[in-house]
């Protein structure tokens, strides 16, 4: 038997997967199938009721305005449940359209105000042009991250939430501010879709890791052969926006 386990939960992967969202789920489970790891994924649908203590990493793929008004009905049903979650220490990565209904509200062009799980101090409302086109974001730690955005919605962070990164191709949360999506605690969210993590490796065993502390501990990963990872991640880095 596999000496770890790491439990994904995938939320409403009927409804909100565009923009090939669906490899980050993918790329979770084969990255930790390669270590030995069992990953097994769970889709959640509408209604459907889940254990906060049953998963370790919960992923929110990108979705359409009216896909996202359906789902944030449901989703403001789970919001105990959720923040339950966060707080015993799983793992969110939300992309786009799930990670605008982390926040407080969304606003968009047309319709009623979609109230957010306020998972994240940030709100989104719609803009009037779309974003579209190719991103880099510097991090902190001077890693990169790449993929490609394809948004109206302008998301604004509270000040005392931190983004995901430094926009230095592309438009980011907003088109205004210069930055890119969030990570707050273990609450990723961003608007890079493409899919995000197959570009990504190394943000991608950021999150497996964090995932399996919740109930493994302080686990290290056995390093893999990212060749392929890494040279569609600076391939992608010379493409303009």
């Amino acid at each position: 038997m596999p000496a770890h386990d790491l439990r994904i939960a995938h939320l409403y992967a009927h409804f909100l997967n565009i923009y090939g969202d669906r490899g980050n789920i993918i790329t979770l489970q084969q990255r930790a199938k390669w270590r030995g790891i069992d990953a097994t994924v769970t889709a959640i649908g509408l209604g459907e009721k889940f254990d906060p203590d049953q998963f370790d990493l919960y992923f929110i793929g990108g979705g359409q305005d009216k896909q996202q008004q359906v789902i944030a009905e449901d989703l403001i049903k789970r919001q105990d449940v959720i923040q339950d979650a966060v707080k015993q220490g799983a793992v969110i990565l939300a992309i786009c359209g799930g990670y605008q209904l982390l926040g407080h509200y969304y606003k968009p062009a047309q319709g009623d105000e979609l109230k957010g799980l306020s998972v994240l101090d940030a709100f989104t409302v719609a803009g009037d042009r779309r974003m579209i086109g190719n991103v880099t974001v510097k991090r902190d730690d001077q890693t990169t991250l790449v993929g490609f955005e394809n948004h109206s919605g302008k998301t604004f962070l509270g000040k005392d939430v931190k983004a995901l990164g430094k926009v230095t191709v592309g438009n980011g949360n907003n088109g205004e501010d210069g930055l890119e999506g969030v990570a707050s605690g273990s609450v990723y969210g961003t608007y890079l879709h493409g899919s995000l993590l197959p570009k990504n490796p190394h943000f991608a065993d950021r999150l497996i890791t964090e995932a399996l502390l919740r109930r493994h501990g302080n686990v290290v990963l056995a390093p893999l052969d990212d060749s392929i990872e890494l040279a569609a991640h600076q391939r992608a880095l010379s493409l303009p926006a």
